[in-house]
Order: structure tokens, then sequence, then C-alpha cells
């Protein structure tokens, strides 16, 4: 049986994130794609304005109960912006519809707990929300959360994003993750991790031993890359790659993401993603 995940997160009608980033990466990757829309907007939350949103929490019910009734089910959950309401849905949903694989072990569960960047909560989540979303980390084979979110997940102050080298250092990072695998999760991937200005990686936690994995920072400001790279790492962590191996993937498929769109001032609305998928493909199948 082909491997089929549920991604479970909101879907703008135009911007390049979330589900619009989601369903064709992992795709690409190989991968039968379900998805679980969290919320629709006509427009994604940054650098748009009066944007439409329809909230869908009473539709998860229903679904899982259909879901249930076909037997369908899933071996791997990746969710992305979800609201504080939906949490208990989800965890239900996964609990109730994970497929054991041959060898006895369950559906994989890859959190992203998408709330926050560059020291502050993203807009329509309060100050309860990150202790949710902290619970649902709890039972996560990985989380990927980056620098902003993960203080909040720890209630710790924001450390800043080190471009000066002087915000923080491998002691504190290490510290990071060490508290946020106490959250329960197996597998830390911390992003946006950088101890010198011109460069900018990930950092990965399995309980034994600390990885980092580093790319040349491009100075450019464009939407959407935490999104791309959750999906890719999704995609190839799906495909049998060790967390290390596809965090590193990840991040260079997102460099290669934001090479595609630099230069185009009118797409700061998300990068073309698009443009670099035979690279990731080609990486996937090498």
């Amino acid at each position: 049986m082909d491997t089929r995940i549920l991604t479970i997160q909101d879907i703008s009608c135009v911007g390049q994130c979330s589900l619009t980033v989601a369903l064709p990466v992992i795709s690409a990757c190989g991968i039968e794609t379900a998805v679980l829309p969290s919320s629709v907007l006509s427009t994604h939350t940054s650098g748009f304005s009066g944007y439409t949103f329809r909230d869908l929490t009473d539709d998860m019910e229903p679904i899982l109960a259909h879901w249930n009734k076909e037997g369908i089910t899933f071996d791997a959950f990746y969710t992305g912006y979800v609201s504080k309401a939906q949490i208990p849905h989800i965890q239900a949903i996964m609990e109730r519809t994970a497929r054991t694989r041959p060898d006895g072990t369950t559906a994989l569960r890859i959190i992203d707990p998408v709330m926050a960047d560059n020291g502050k909560l993203y807009p329509g989540f309060d100050d309860d929300f990150p202790a949710e979303m902290a619970r649902l980390c709890s039972g996560a084979d990985v989380i990927l959360p980056n620098l902003t979110e993960a203080a909040f997940l720890l209630g710790i102050p924001y450390a800043g994003d080190n471009r000066n080298g002087t915000d923080y250092d491998e002691a504190y990072i290490s510290s990071v993750l060490k508290r946020l695998r106490a959250l329960g999760a197996k597998h830390v991937v911390l992003t946006g991790v950088s101890f010198a200005p011109d460069k900018l990686g990930c950092a990965c936690f399995d309980g034994h031993e600390i990885t980092y994995y580093f790319n040349d920072r491009i100075d450019a400001a464009v939407h959407g890359t935490g999104d791309v790279y959750a999906s890719s790492f999704t995609g190839a962590l799906c495909r049998g790659w060790s967390v290390p191996a596809a965090a590193a993937l990840a991040a260079d498929f997102v460099v290669e993401c934001m090479k595609a769109t630099i230069g185009d001032e009118s797409h700061r609305y998300g990068v073309k993603f698009e443009k670099a998928l035979p690279y990731l493909i080609s990486r996937l199948n090498g």
C-alpha cells in the first residue's frame, strides 16, 4: 500500500503558503497527499489587507465520521496553521485514522507549530494559544518550530535573529532544543538558527545528538518559506530520509526557491517554489 499523508492547515486562495504549498510539494515527493483545510482565506494575512476568512472547525467532526465510515486511514499527519478550538479535533483525527505500519509502528505525526515569527504571535492568536500548541506538540514524532515559536512554546523571551552574532550562542540553542524535546516530541528541528551573520540554518535533536546544517544567508524577505521548508521536510521524511537529512534537504530547497524568486519585486507574497520542484525531485531520486 502506498504512503498516504494527511495535512491539516489553512488554505489561502491567493498567496503561496499553507495548503497551496503543502499539496503540490508533498505530491511532487511522490506521496499521496490528502488535505483537511482548517480555514479558507481569500489571501494570506501578510502583505494583504481586507482579506476574507472562514473558519472550518465545524466541518472537522463530520469529516472524521465519514472517514471512519469509509475506513480511510493515513500513514502520516502534518499540521500547520490551525486554531485553538481545532486542536482537540486534530488529536481525535490522528488517533482515529492512524494506520499501523507492517513493522507495528503507527502513523508519523509532524507538527509545524505555526503561530509566530520575528518575536511576535501572528494576528488572531491569543496568549493562551502557545500552551495549547505545546499539547499538540507533546505527541509528535517531529516538531518544526522557528526561534520565535520555540520561545512561545517554552514561555521564555525571544532571543533575536542573531544577525550580529551576539543575541545567543550554541549553549542557548542546546538548552532550547532539550527543553522543546521535554515537551514530549521524539525529534526537534529548530529553524532560523544562526551563529554567524552570513549563515542561516537549522538544528536537529533526537534526545542524544544535536546536528546543525547551514546555508549562506540570502538577504531577502519573502513569505511562505516556513511552509516550503516544512512541506519538503515532510515529503523527504515520508520517503524514508532521516530527520537530519530531510532537514538539510528542506533547507537547500528553500534556498533554491528563494533564488528563483529574487529580482521579482511583485512576488513578495511567496516564493516561486514551482520552478524549484525539479531540483527537489532530482535530490529525492538521486
